[in-house]
């Protein structure tokens, strides 16, 4: 069930990163775009017809491709106030009370993220930072086989917080919810509503990033997106950035877990299992030293995938992305996390404290057996939306930062331009930049 690895084939094999740009393409994918366009083309060309599309033709567009892709008729327009909230109320009291309380349990976390601007006198007049939120953001939430709230939650809070102006959402609508109004499921809008969500539009894929970078008759362009998506969406965000902001690309989600032989078995194989359920491309990889752990969640990931509905997703998620490394000790272990970057690192040792300081490089480090990955999913607090493909070497999990952008402040007196005005000269005419030399000593009355 779990393949085996030593840690030096494993950095060929399943620890092995791929680029966004070798990540494989299924040849059903390519057939369907060459039945879509009738012709050979890329993901990345199907991408940028699609996006020159929604440009060009706005609406038009936005209703042509939902039909063709989604198989559903619909109008852009902003679902409802009265539908949200008819949403809100159909769902149980149970479902509705959990959104709540995760809803507060993220806002509160976020809060404790300072946002202050700054000001400082020590470098001769005013100078400082000015924090402001972005006007205007959107929030691509999937629909998929397993429709996420929680990615509502997780996106528009933080936003919230950090006070940005309007939230917009799009989300796909559901072909198989096309007799309800609206076609999507209760708990996203629910989600929407309990978040503060300011307008929900029912689209999904290429065209919905391009309604929120380029804007419509109907939408409102807006100032950065957000949010997870298949490999199509993630090539769009790619395509449209500098037009917008964007948050990073999203690739599969994925998890490492660090165990010893102190572990729970039976609970270190349901972690994996849930990580693997997401999808096929889902990684769920083991780092154990201990050959007995190994050979116990092997034999516990047996006995429990045969109780969980997504059986096959995870079968598959597992033959193709995951696996088990035994590593010489707990320290290899760690340098091996560090090399791969993981989105979510879990940390099932017997003292995990001691190993939190040697951890560089991962979205979210979830510490000790009790500090499972799946609270990280939906209730502990921080955002789940986390860096993917490595790139937690150099990102960060989505936070309140993401929101707001800095100002710099210059408000300099003259002792100051005395002072720093000569040796901004000599530095422009070292560059050949003349006409800065000039902006620069003009002021100094030493050139007219």
């Amino acid at each position: 069930m779990l393949k085996q690895y030593d840690a030096r084939t494993s950095k060929q094999t399943i620890l092995k990163r791929t680029p966004p740009d070798e990540f494989p393409v299924s040849q059903r994918v390519l057939d369907g775009i060459t039945q879509l366009f009738g012709e050979s083309l890329t993901p990345e060309q199907a991408v940028s017809r699609i996006l020159k599309d929604v440009r060009m033709q706005g609406d038009v567009a936005l209703q042509k491709w939902t039909q063709t892709l989604d198989s559903i008729n619909i109008q852009p327009a902003p679902v409802s106030k009265a539908l949200i909230q008819s949403a809100l109320d159909s769902i149980s009291p149970a479902e509705r009370d959990a959104l709540e309380k995760v809803a507060t349990r993220i806002e509160a976390f976020h809060r404790h993220q300072p946002l202050t601007s700054w000001f400082t006198n020590e470098l001769g007049g005013t100078l400082g930072q000015i924090i402001r939120p972005i006007q205007r953001v959107g929030l691509y939430v999937p629909g998929g086989t397993a429709p996420l709230p929680s990615t509502v939650l997780m996106s528009a809070i933080p936003a919230r917080v950090a006070g940005v102006k309007e939230i917009i959402v799009v989300t796909p609508p559901n072909r198989f919810l096309a007799d309800k109004n609206p076609p999507v499921e209760p708990m996203i809008l629910a989600a929407c509503c309990i978040a503060g969500v300011d307008k929900i539009y029912l689209l999904g894929g290429v065209q919905a990033i391009a309604a929120l970078a380029y804007g419509t008759e109907t939408i409102q362009p807006v100032d950065k997106i957000f949010g997870p998506g298949n490999l199509f969406v993630m090539l769009a965000k790619r395509q449209v950035y500098g037009v917008v902001g964007i948050d990073g690309l999203a690739g599969p989600t994925e998890t490492l877990i660090i165990a010893d032989e102190s572990a729970n078995p039976a609970w270190v194989a349901a972690d994996l299992l849930a990580q693997a359920e997401h999808d096929l491309l889902a990684s769920a990889i083991l780092l154990t030293p201990s050959d007995n752990l190994f050979e116990k969640v092997q034999i516990e990931v047996a006995q429990q995938i045969e109780q969980r509905g997504r059986a096959d997703i995870i079968l598959a998620s597992l033959e193709n992305r995951g696996g088990a490394v035994v590593t010489r000790d707990l320290e290899e272990a760690v340098q091996l996390a560090n090399d791969y970057a993981p989105e979510h690192l879990v940390l099932s040792v017997s003292d995990p404290w001691r190993w939190v300081e040697k951890v560089n490089n991962a979205g979210g480090v979830f510490v000790g057996e009790y500090s499972f990955e799946v609270l990280g999913d939906y209730a502990a607090g921080p955002s789940h939306v986390m860096p993917t493909g490595g790139s937690a070497r150099f990102a960060s999990p989505l936070n309140v930062w993401d929101f707001v952008k800095i100002i710099s402040l210059v408000a300099l007196d003259e002792n100051t331009v005395h002072t720093i005005g000569p040796i901004s000269a000599t530095i422009a005419k070292s560059e050949g930049l003349d006409a800065h030399n000039n902006a620069a000593l003009i002021r100094l009355g030493r050139c007219k």
